[in-house]
């Protein structure tokens, strides 16, 4: 198989090279090229299609509104430029024997109804999906910077086919056609954003601010071109260019946020700049800064068992939450014109993300209970002949994440030659130092008479009562009564990812009769390090009590005290850090086991032939991707008192070994695609397209983090990273239908499917074996598994319904839905041998959006509602275990009024209905809880001012 599409390849490039070697030569007079702008001058029109009639050649404006139609013969011609929301524009051009020609095209009419607005944004975006190669759906802000959501992340539920999984309330990463957000790739104008968090590769989008943005791509479907390595989407997002815009922008932004949880005013604001300095060379950018303070009421349960009958749980956590976010972004470009041909510029984009978390958690450990009694509804859990733990702790934890990215890069037009080169540098980072992780207070109860009961009348939000001896009672919520167990403190969580970037395209083009043929090529280098490193410490000291620390909690759902105090365990613990004593055993393990490094160098090549004329596109080619990886970690052996050494010897003490490890590895992957695009009459585009692309092992699943348990019966428990994993591979293919309304609108629809290889999962061994040269008894091992298949449809409506009668001429409709299939099949409690069909994890069956706009005059609003259905989150042993996060539905709502030409002032509602977030499974065949949480509303007011 591997030779006859090695077969497949080559007579692909053979053939793209033969076709460019027969074309003919004729001498041509020069170029034809020129910029789109609206009328009012205001800003560039991307993605607008120019069309030279008589010749059927076809171009598309660049994102400063320029555009170039090479080698044209002498001759007298009609220029037809189209723009999604404007009436079609024709204008005749003469291109004279010798020289160049320049057309300036203008659309739309005097008003700004293709530059500001909702009617701006949808236009734009649904010119760019038109003009698009591929798959592809597009967000975009109006010329004056406004977007419609707070963050990345926000922005894009929007769009169709994609779901937000959501953290504390907030949108983080990013789903695309029910795929795990490790399968996507994240890039900022053009470099690939590397992850803050030490376990993923995929980006937590809420870092970067939509204040920093210009517009995002979600590419669904690949050209040789563009890196391979993502199979649900690659995003892309670009940040502003000063030439994008006609006229030069300065606005500020102010706003305040109000959770209804919290009852915290919290302030917003933000600068945007575009300035062209001259014709030649301008500079953008802009710096937002958001402070979010907000509360959570939390519970959860685990431990879900059934035995004749009745359901019990082993653990119920009520969890009070209180937060504080803090978001700061810049972003700084630098735009340079050198002559006519070359166009050079350097973008810059800093944002940092400040997580301060407080979290007070009454924990009550059921699973040593003695008798327990009652229904499914109520329990009664008995310390009589077992033992029942009450648990009650603090987290202080601040957390800081930066993304940083400088491309330096530009593009050359010589004679039919076309050059795009570039280097670029991203780092992110996610950094803790001296947080609280937690510290804990415990009380157990043998034999003293204490009962605790559990009511699930709502399986939501189970409430608990203590009964039982009058004494045990007391002792329940007597601080003084809860003795400091630890406090683990965080000394150092230092996750680091960067990566250097060069990139290299180089294109010819040659003029038909009917259209032009191009013959690409191309090559990239990326290089790649990833490292983790923990230092956590256990502290201990006797005499202290929870009396010690008491505070008051803000939790709502039901009584939880006594709790701790927020702040007062960090400044006990500081000022008095020589009284306490180092659990070094744990805290050598536990800092050991998780450090690791990983460079990943990958270098690319690819060819490519294109064939474009006014109603059909065909892009073919293959890449060429070859990775290389360099992974350390340690295997960490902990030895019970009693048990068998490395050398023979019997273990006086529980003992550490740690030993560094080193494993390399190369491999190459072959990629071919193609792409179709039909534009059999105006305003209908059909597209199909295939590709073959992979997503590489998460790094942390990749590091060789041997860990090994060793009892004093020299039994050994192992859990052990993979450094041998395959990469994802996937087959895509995507067909898709769309017609472009008058008046701004589209409808489209659109089926998928994807063929997915070595889909990853954890496999337990309970038989004894030897990893890696390593001894085990059981052993828990990240393999590459069984296929998983995944198709689906997506249905798009978008429409101004500017053909009302006036004033319902104002109204806008937006609505999208997306039906997902994505099945695979994964080992039963960790046996390969017995495999089980799941939905893949994040993949929810049913996702819709819908948003009703009304802007007429100064008066703007927007209604906006999202649904996604339930989906996997984490896999169980069986099904009845696995982690199902439920359906979600929200709306929001935005208004914004234009009180003179200068200054906006605007108001948002952010979750109206309150949506919650609920998780369980179905062990006992019902819905068991295992989180959920309440966060309510949200409003934000403030006022825009442009100068």
């Amino acid at each position: 198989m591997n030779k006859l599409r090695t077969v497949r390849s080559r007579i692909l490039l053979g053939t793209c090279l033969s076709l460019a070697a027969a074309l003919p030569a004729p001498a041509f007079a020069g170029d034809v090229t020129g910029s789109v702008t609206d009328a009012t001058d205001t800003r560039a029109l991307q993605g607008a299609q120019l069309r030279i009639v008589e010749l059927g050649r076809v171009a598309e404006a660049d994102r400063d509104g320029s555009f170039r139609f090479a080698d044209v013969p002498p001759g007298t011609y009609t220029l037809e430029a189209r723009y999604v929301g404007a009436e079609t524009r024709t204008q005749t051009i003469t291109v004279p024997e010798s020289g160049n020609v320049t057309a300036k095209v203008i659309l739309g009419t005097d008003d700004s109804i293709l530059v500001i607005g909702q009617s701006a944004n949808q236009a734009s975006a649904l010119s760019r999906q038109k003009a698009a190669d591929g798959v592809e759906s597009v967000l975009t802000r109006d010329a004056v910077g406004q977007f419609p959501d707070q963050n990345v992340a926000e922005a894009l539920r929007r769009l169709p086919g994609v779901n937000i999984l959501n953290d504390q309330g907030e949108g983080r990463f990013v789903s695309v056609r029910g795929l795990d957000p490790e399968l996507n790739a994240t890039s900022v104008n053009g470099v690939r954003l590397p992850a803050p968090e030490s376990d993923v590769r995929s980006v937590a989008l809420d870092v970067i601010s939509s204040d920093s943005i210009e517009s995002i791509e979600v590419k669904k479907s690949l050209t040789p071109d563009m890196d391979a390595d993502t199979i649900g989407a690659s995003i892309e997002i670009h940040t502003t260019s000063a030439f994008e815009r006609r006229k030069n922008l300065l606005t500020a932004k102010i706003e305040g946020s109000y959770n209804d949880y919290s009852e915290k005013l919290t302030p917003k604001g933000s600068i945007d700049f575009a300035q062209r300095v001259s014709d030649n060379f301008g500079v953008s950018g802009g710096i937002s800064y958001y402070q979010r303070k907000f509360e959570t009421d939390n519970v959860e349960a685990d431990g879900w068992n059934e035995d004749d009958g009745q359901i019990t749980t082993e653990e119920v956590n009520y969890r009070d939450y209180d937060v504080e976010r803090k978001r700061l972004s810049a972003n700084l470009n630098l735009d340079f014109r050198l002559g006519s041909s070359t166009k050079l510029y350097a973008r810059g984009i800093y944002s940092q993300f400040d997580d301060q978390e407080y979290r007070r958690e009454t924990s009550l450990k059921l699973e040593d209970a003695g008798e327990v009694t009652g229904d499914g509804a109520d329990l009664i859990y008995s310390d009589t002949d077992g033992e029942l733990q009450v648990q009650r702790s603090l987290k202080d934890r601040f957390e800081r994440q930066r993304i940083r990215s400088l491309t330096l890069g530009g593009e050359t037009d010589s004679d039919g030659w076309h050059a795009k080169y570039s280097v670029s540098y991203a780092k992110s980072t996610e950094r803790e130092n001296g947080s609280i992780d937690p510290a804990n207070f415990e009380q157990s109860f043998e034999d003293n008479g204490l009962l605790l009961g559990l009511d699930f009348a709502d399986p939501r939000r189970p409430l608990y009562t203590v009964g039982g001896d009058a004494g045990a009672i007391a002792d329940f919520s007597d601080p003084d009564a809860y003795e400091l167990d630890s406090i683990q403190v965080t000394d150092l969580s230092d996750s680091r990812d960067e990566e250097w970037g060069a990139k290299l395209d180089l294109a010819r083009e040659f003029a038909m009769s009917n259209g032009t043929f191009t013959v690409q090529a191309g090559a990239k280098g990326r290089w790649r390090d990833k490292s983790y490193n923990l230092e956590t410490q256990y502290w201990e000291m006797d005499g202290l009590t929870l009396a010690d620390f008491v505070g008051t909690q803000t939790y709502r759902l039901t009584d939880i005290s006594p709790v701790p105090d927020k702040k007062s365990v960090r400044a006990f613990f500081n000022a008095n850090r020589d009284g306490f004593e180092l659990n070094e055993l744990d805290s050598l393990f536990d800092s050991s086991v998780e450090d690791y490094s990983v460079s990943e160098d990958v270098a690319a090549g690819y060819l490519l032939g294109r064939w474009d004329s006014d109603t059909l596109r065909v892009i073919g080619g293959v890449r060429y991707e070859h990775t290389k990886n360099d992974i350390r970690a340690n295997t960490v052996t902990l030895i019970e008192e009693g048990g068998e050494l490395p050398d023979g010897s019997e273990a006086d003490d529980d003992t550490v070994i740690s030993v560094p490890n080193q494993f390399k590895r190369s491999y190459g992957d072959w990629l071919p695609s193609l792409t179709i695009r039909w534009e059999p009459q105006q305003n209908l585009v059909l597209r199909a397209a295939t590709s073959k692309s992979l997503v590489r092992p998460k790094l942390s699943k990749l590091a060789p983090r041997f860990t090994i348990e060793q009892n004093d019966d020299n039994e050994r428990e192992g859990e052990f990273g993979n450094p041998d994993l395959k990469p994802y591979e996937s087959w895509n293919f995507d067909a898709g239908v769309e017609y472009y309304l008058p008046n701004n609108g589209a409808l489209s629809a659109g089926v998928f499917y994807k063929d997915i290889k070595n889909f990853i999962v954890d496999t337990n061994l309970e038989d004894a074996g030897e990893y890696n040269g390593i001894a085990f008894d059981e052993a828990t091992i990240p393999i590459n598994g069984d296929s998983a298949e995944i198709w689906g449809v997506e249905l798009s409506y978008t429409q101004a319904l500017r053909f009302l009668p006036s004033p319902l001429d104002g109204f806008l409709v937006n609505a999208n839905y997306t039906y997902t299939d994505a099945t695979g099949t994964v080992p039963t409690d960790g046996d390969i041998t017995d495999l089980r069909k799941i939905n893949l994890p994040a993949a929810s069956k049913h996702t819709f959006n819908a948003a009703l706009g009304y802007e007429k005059g100064p008066l703007s609003l927007r209604l906006a509602g999202t649904y996604r259905s339930k989906y996997l989150d984490e896999l169980g042993d069986t099904a009845a275990e696995d982690r199902i996060i439920d359906n979600h539905f929200q709306l929001d709502l935005s208004a914004k009024y234009d009180v003179t030409k200068q200054v906006q002032v605007f108001y948002e509602w952010v979750n109206i209905n309150n949506a919650k977030y609920y998780a369980y499974n179905n062990v006992g065949a019902r819905q068991n809880l295992l989180q959920f949480e309440q966060y309510k509303w949200t409003m934000k007011f403030g006022a825009r001012v442009k100068f």
